[in-house]
C-alpha cells in the first residue's frame, strides 16, 4: 500500500494518506488507455457534417434534353453529381462517432491513469485550498508555490471562490471527483487531488 504525503496550500506537510493498491498501483497497459481515450474523443465529435445529395439539391425537375438524337450523352437531371452545381455522391452525412467501451474497462483505465501518475511521482494530495475571495492573482500565487504550471486539480465539493479564481489561469483545470476521466488525467502532466477527493475516488473505484 502506497503512502503519500498530504500538503497544505503552502506546500507544508500536514499528514499522510494511504492509497489502496487496487486503485493506485495497477499495472499500466497502454492499449487499454488508448482505447478509452479514443472513445472519449470520439464521443466529443459533433458529427454534424453534411452535404446535399440529389434529393436535396434544388432544381433538376426537367430533363435537360431529349434522350436520343442530340449528340450529347444521355442525361436525366442537371443536378446529377457529374454536373457543375450538382449533388455530391457518397459525401459525409450526420452521424455519431461514439462507440461502446464496457464499464469495467473504463474503470480499469482510470485506475491505470491514476497509477501512472503515482508511479511518476506526479500525484500530489492537498488538505485543501482556501480562497477567501475570488482572486485569480491569489490563486496564481498558490499554484506557483505548489509548482503547478499545467495541472489537473480534483475536488470533492465545489468551492465557488476557488472555481472562479482558477478558471482564467491557463494550464490549470479544476474537475469534480465524480467527473474524473482518463483523458484529463493523461492530458495534464501533474495531478493534484484534494484529500477528500482522493478518498472519494478510492472508495468509488475499489
Amino acid at each position: 500500500m502506497a503512502t503519500v504525503t498530504v500538503f497544505d496550500q503552502l506546500k507544508k506537510e500536514v499528514g499522510s494518506l494511504d492509497l489502496a493498491p487496487e486503485v493506485y498501483e495497477v499495472e499500466v497497459r497502454p492499449e487499454i488507455l488508448h482505447l478509452v481515450v479514443r472513445a472519449q474523443l470520439a464521443a466529443k465529435r459533433a458529427g454534424t457534417h453534411s452535404v446535399k445529395t440529389r434529393a436535396y439539391v434544388s432544381g433538376g425537375g426537367k430533363k435537360p434534353w431529349k434522350q436520343k438524337g442530340t449528340g450529347h450523352a444521355r442525361s436525366g437531371s442537371n443536378r446529377s453529381p457529374v454536373w457543375r452545381g450538382g449533388a455530391v455522391i457518397f459525401g459525409p452525412q450526420p452521424r455519431s462517432y461514439e462507440f461502446k467501451v464496457n464499464r469495467k474497462v473504463r474503470r480499469l483505465a482510470l485506475k491505470m491513469a491514476l497509477s501512472s501518475r503515482l508511479a511518476e511521482e506526479n500525484l500530489m494530495v492537498l488538505k485543501g485550498i482556501d480562497m477567501p475571495e475570488i482572486k485569480t492573482k491569489k490563486f496564481a500565487e498558490v499554484a506557483k508555490g505548489l509548482g503547478l504550471e499545467k495541472a489537473l486539480i480534483v475536488f470533492q465539493e465545489a468551492d465557488k471562490n476557488l472555481l472562479l479564481s482558477a478558471r482564467n489561469l491557463p494550464g490549470i483545470k479544476l474537475l469534480a471527483a465524480d467527473k474524473l476521466n482518463v483523458y484529463d488525467v493523461l492530458l495534464y502532466p501533474k495531478l493534484v487531488m484534494l484529500e477528500s477527493a482522493a478518498v472519494s475516488v478510492q472508495e468509488r473505484l475499489k
